[in-house]
């Protein structure tokens, strides 16, 4: 692979990153926030939800966006945003201001996330778009790894508002990597037939399109078992199991190097494989160690060591899960990528937040509902996976005026 390819890989990661690590290094600063606002843990974690709901649904307006302007400015645009809203946040003297900017944040770090899976689409298809998805997941992966961890250091050292201060100044080294290091892959005369309108059309014609949908779904059901994780963990492990906040940053990332480090297999799983046999071996896999981790748990026997291993092996299947259906979703849809990669981030943001919100009405502060709730999303992700992939889908045909 060319240096060239590499670092388009790094560029798309961090772009794609820059959301998650607000949202990772801001997860220790949680209990001092409310301590020096004064406010209620319901209204803090408010300020965590509503990042999630901006960055999700900003999605659906941003696509289209770099379908018309091209890719890089709506980036620029979106970094811009995210810096205003962490200066804000960085600045703010009560919690409503921190959730107005936490909103804010939200819609510029929607940008990368969008944008740079458009991208991949632009330069490459099939196996090679799958490597390059993959190399984009090692950069995205440093996130969940190092965030906390690093939240937790600045925290102890500057407060909480040091975080803020701290994504600001990645967001300005973004725009600055943003503009030497990735050329314009969506040039003038391809965005003669975009517009608002066509956007719309394009939206009726993927939700309408089962091969896309279905594929999109599955990802969803994969990436909200660990939004249920994220939202649960700490209350797990720290209270149930009680472990320290440095060892939970600790636990917390060792799932992120299963991630990772089988995400990098996927070029070569994909290429010797194929991208559907690769999905449904990786997606079955995936729910059959999370649903043996729930019957064991359901039985009783909840020691952290096994919960710890069955998890590490469970999400390095997901590691395979999220970039191939990403690629297989998009492959038949160049012509509307910034669309379909719009709709693909929005819905895998809805349902992991009714992931997370039905996980919540039965969540007790114990392992067992987190796990419950993590290997239902496993299942659901393997029916879907039967239903899609079962047998073979017919060629696409783009809606007219793309």
């Amino acid at each position: 692979m060319s240096a060239h390819y590499f670092r388009t890989a790094l560029v798309l990661g961090i772009l794609t990153a820059v959301g998650p690590f607000a949202i990772d290094m801001y997860l220790p600063a949680l209990p001092s926030i409310g301590s020096d606002l004064d406010a209620s843990t319901a209204a803090v974690q408010l300020s965590l939800l509503i990042f999630f709901l901006s960055m999700g649904a900003s999605q659906i307006i941003i696509g289209p966006l770099a379908d018309i302007m091209g890719r890089k400015p709506p980036i620029y645009w979106g970094l811009v945003i995210f810096a205003v809203g962490s200066v804000g946040a960085a600045l703010a003297q009560t919690v409503e201001v921190l959730i107005a900017f936490r909103f804010l944040q939200g819609i510029g770090a929607s940008a990368g996330m969008v944008i740079s899976r458009a991208v991949v689409r632009d330069l490459h298809t099939g196996t090679e778009a799958a490597r390059l998805m993959s190399l984009l997941m090692l950069v995205f992966s440093v996130s969940p790894i190092l965030a906390p961890l690093t939240g937790s250091i600045i925290i102890e050292l500057a407060g909480w508002r040091a975080v803020f201060w701290t994504v600001t100044v990645i967001a300005v080294l973004a725009i600055v990597l943003l503009a030497l290091s990735l050329p314009e892959t969506r040039p003038a005369h391809q965005r003669g037939g975009s517009s608002l309108a066509s956007a719309m059309l394009g939206y009726g014609f993927l939700l309408k399109q089962k091969r896309f949908m279905g594929l999109t779904a599955i990802g969803g059901f994969g990436i909200s078992s660990f939004f249920v994780y994220l939202s649960s963990s700490s209350f797990v492990l720290i209270e149930h199991y009680g472990l320290t906040p440095t060892l939970y940053s600790v636990f917390f990332s060792i799932n992120a190097v299963a991630f990772f480090t089988m995400s990098q297999l996927t070029g070569y799983m994909t290429e010797r494989f194929g991208l559907r046999r690769v999905v449904r071996v990786a997606v079955s896999g995936f729910a059959a160690v999370m649903v043996t981790l729930c019957a064991i748990m359901w039985s009783g026997f909840q020691p952290l060591w096994l919960m710890a291993a069955m998890l590490f092996v469970g999400y390095g299947f997901l590691g395979l899960v999220i970039p191939t259906t990403s690629v297989l979703a998009m492959d038949d849809h160049g012509e509307i990528a910034g669309t379909a990669s719009a709709l693909m981030g929005t819905l895998h943001f809805a349902i992991g937040a009714g992931a997370m919100a039905i996980a919540g009405l039965f969540f007790d502060g114990k392992p067992f509902p987190m796990i419950a709730a993590i290997a239902s999303c496993a299942v659901l992700a393997v029916l879907l996976t039967q239903l899609t992939l079962g047998r073979p889908e017919p060629a696409v045909v783009q809606p007219a005026g793309e």
